[in-house]
């Protein structure tokens, strides 16, 4: 299985493809493709993307399903999907930690 990423070229920030051509924030959201037909969709979708100047750096990566969510297998990918490895109140942990005003 495969999800498509990239980084949105507006701020650099890692992105999924999701429902709708969408690109999302988290890969919880992300579309996975499950054969090889899914996959060249995918790839097309973020090859025009990327023409359009939308975002950069466009790949497939290999998932596997834990627990019924996305779990990339490279390290790589795992930090991308949940945010800088310094400053927890920096990137996507701190959007998950984040407390309401009370």
């Amino acid at each position: 299985m495969k999800l498509l990423t990239a980084n949105r070229l507006s701020d650099g920030e890692a992105v999924w493809l999701g429902s709708g051509e969408r690109w999302v924030e988290s890969i919880d959201q992300a579309e996975l493709a499950r054969d090889k037909e899914a996959q060249e969709r995918l790839e097309q979708i973020g090859r025009e993307a990327q023409a359009r100047d939308e975002v950069v750096d466009v790949n497939l990566i290999d998932v596997d399903l834990v627990d019924g969510k996305a779990r990339p297998i490279r390290l790589r990918e795992r930090i991308r999907a949940a945010g800088p490895t310094i400053h927890h109140q920096l990137g996507k942990q701190a959007r998950k930690t984040a407390i309401a005003p009370v």
